[in-house]
């Protein structure tokens, strides 16, 4: 299932119904007007959001669908997953153009250039890949990370990547280079988002450790640590049997317990 909110209002829009398993990754068009889903079903989807209406169903992988991205002028979808490659599509013939081979395990994250010349993929592998649009070639293999690389961003003038991994840190890159320019090191768990700001200035970093961080890319600095209410912190609730993994997540949200893996 997709739920369609509203952002203001924090009203529920729409419920798009299709996808037979889980649903781990979605994306926007430039314009808003269509939205992208990668299931564990296999396939994305494409729905109208003003009908909500599945306007394509495309078998997508074959394994699991993690990530599905959108190039800035909506006419090509890519899609990444549990078969170790990165697939790019027609968005309106569905026509499969191009598989990107090359990462030795699962890819967890796609993230197409602001000029939609190149696309970044991450993965199990501990690489983070640059790829050309047109050729299909790997133009470079960044390596830094020594766990999985959860999450992947280009910053919006194109020239940095920002990835986030399971090893805890933050690493920025330039996207020309393959260089490594700072590691951001600070959240106790898995990151599983990142983000640049509007102006490219800050990332923001997501984890498992409940936090929301913003980084300064110039200094590397921390400049602001975001984390939910959390009434029943340090209550650190332990030896309780027979939790749902549903409900244990709601008591950590809580602060009842301390993060479970």
């Amino acid at each position: 299932m997709v739920y369609l909110w509203n952002a203001r209002t924090g009203r529920l829009i729409k419920s798009l119904q299709g996808h037979t398993h889980l649903v781990r990754s979605v994306a926007f068009n430039s314009d808003g007007t269509v939205i992208a889903s990668g299931s564990h079903d296999q396939t994305i989807r494409l729905w109208d959001t003003r009908t909500g209406q599945c306007l394509k169903s495309i078998a997508a992988q074959s394994g699991l669908v993690w990530s599905v991205a959108f190039s800035s002028d909506n006419t090509l979808l890519a899609s990444s997953g549990e078969d170790h490659t990165v697939r790019l599509w027609n968005v309106h013939t569905s026509e499969l153009l191009k598989t990107l081979e090359g990462h030795a395990h699962r890819v967890w994250s796609i993230a197409f250039s602001p000029d939609s010349r190149m696309i970044v993929s991450s993965g199990d592998d501990q690489t983070v890949r640059l790829w050309d649009i047109n050729t299909g070639d790997c133009l470079k293999i960044l390596q830094g990370h020594n766990s999985w690389i959860r999450t992947i961003a280009f910053s919006p003038d194109g020239s940095l990547v920002a990835s986030g991994s399971h090893d805890q840190t933050v690493r920025l890159w330039n996207a020309y280079t393959g260089d490594c320019l700072k590691i951001f090191q600070g959240h106790s768990s898995c990151v599983w988002s990142v983000a640049f700001s509007p102006n490219g200035s800050t990332i923001a970093s997501g984890s498992d450790d409940g936090t929301t961080r913003l980084w300064n890319i110039h200094t590397g600095e921390c400049t602001k640590m975001l984390r939910g209410e959390r009434p029943y912190e340090g209550m650190n609730i332990a030896h309780v049997k027979g939790l749902t993994e549903a409900q244990k997540t709601s008591l950590e949200a809580l602060g009842a317990i301390e993060y479970h893996a």
